[in-house]
């Protein structure tokens, strides 16, 4: 049995040493707590938009780490959730989640919350204020003995970070022993509609494979940024996957001329800080919308649930535009090419394999462009069986 009480109350304002971020480039104090970043703070200068930031704030696949006997767990915190014009309803609370062992063991959301408000047509936000909240947890009887905790934090809520209560001493976790996957990817990687932090399938897939994940997915922001591509590069990584051609095909950004060699530009800004780690580019998921016809597509204004549409025509794939079939095309003799030249350590994944025709019969789209929940989850179970055939290729750590 625990020998703490119910008046043993240790508090640990953030940051602390024994109360570990994993998943974040950097924490940026500021008048509301600690916020998590996953981009280093030297890309916000070439942002081009507020849309990014409010991307990178986004903490997918962050998550505290800490070690304590604790029945009773304590987040203190500061919530914004987001609203999207023109509607500007906020969007239903997230849950967090706290793992002991691996395994999730509790899950709850932070009832107050501000605003932050995104108008996707200037990609501008605005910050209102948020008053402090709370998220607390009941973690299984551990009689006495501290074991490793872990909270991983909602995906698309931005999140302040004040303290850490428990009602036992909080200690340093165990160092990590994991190899360290290093993943970048659009909407969807993100986590779109995923129903929980540990049900984005970058989140499946790395705990389904025992990855350390840094999750790079970025909404509407998978463009072949540079800042990105050295982002990447200066990640320590054992793994790393890009997940490349959606955002480029529904922002109509690129043509295919200019395409591959902004893929080739990229792939080279990686290698440079990481020759030989394996390397896996993995191209759209079956997305029937864009398949044949280009971008750009957008929030569907005459649908009564939100669904997307797109602009783009088939016949102008012929004069150079973007579908998913021409980008599959494209990456995939991009990858075989540089495979040719030398480098065994780069794969293809077709995102097809992870969701395709078969999958979008039995769980569609419900906006045309995200996969659900379930979806979510099964692209991270198949994803996992790539990374567990990368581990067993890569030679010893």
């Amino acid at each position: 049995m625990s020998t703490a009480t119910s008046t043993d109350v240790h508090r640990v304002p953030l940051p602390d040493a024994r109360v570990e971020v994993r998943g974040a480039a950097w924490l940026e104090p500021t008048a509301d707590g600690l916020l998590p970043h996953r981009l280093p703070a030297w890309t916000r200068a070439q942002f081009p938009d507020d849309f990014v930031a409010m991307c990178d704030e986004q903490p997918s696949g962050v998550r505290l780490r800490l070690r304590t006997a604790a029945r009773r767990l304590v987040l203190h915190v500061r919530t914004w959730r987001v609203a999207t014009l023109p509607h500007a309803e906020p969007a239903p609370a997230e849950r967090f989640e706290a793992l002991v062992g691996g395994r999730v063991v509790a899950s709850a959301v932070c009832e107050a919350s501000g605003l932050l408000t995104f108008d996707p047509g200037s990609a501008t936000t605005s910050l209102g204020p948020a008053t402090a909240g709370t998220v607390a947890f009941t973690l299984p009887d551990a009689g006495g003995t501290p074991a490793d905790v872990e909270v991983w934090l909602p995906y698309r809520e931005r999140v302040a970070l004040v303290a850490v209560e428990a009602d036992a001493p909080v200690l340093l976790p165990a160092p990590v022993d994991a190899p360290r996957w290093v993943h970048h990817g659009s909407s969807i990687s993100h986590g779109a509609d995923a129903d929980v932090p540990t049900g984005t399938w970058p989140a499946v897939a790395a705990r389904s494979a025992g990855f350390d994940l840094v999750n790079l997915g970025l909404s509407g922001n998978a463009v072949l940024d540079p800042f990105v591509a050295r982002a990447v590069r200066d990640q320590p990584a054992d793994v790393i996957s890009l997940k490349l051609g959606i955002n480029v095909v529904n922002h109509d950004l690129m043509r295919r001329r200019a395409f591959v060699p902004a893929v080739h530009g990229f792939l080279d800004t990686v290698r440079e800080g990481h020759p030989t780690t394996p390397l896996v580019v993995v191209s759209p998921v079956l997305c029937p919308l864009v398949e044949d016809a280009p971008g750009p597509t957008s929030i569907d204004p005459d649908a009564p649930v939100t669904t997307f549409r797109t602009a783009g025509r088939a016949e102008e794939v012929a004069e150079g535009k973007l579908s998913l079939r021409v980008i599959r095309t494209e990456l995939a003799a991009l990858v075989a090419a540089r495979r040719a030249a030398g480098d065994t350590a780069l794969t293809y994944v077709d995102g097809r394999d992870l969701y395709g025709e078969a999958d979008a019969a039995e769980l569609p789209m419900a906006d045309l462009l995200h996969p659900d929940a379930a979806a979510q989850r099964r692209m991270g179970e198949r994803f996992a069986r790539v990374l567990a055939a990368v581990q067993r290729a890569a030679p010893a750590r």
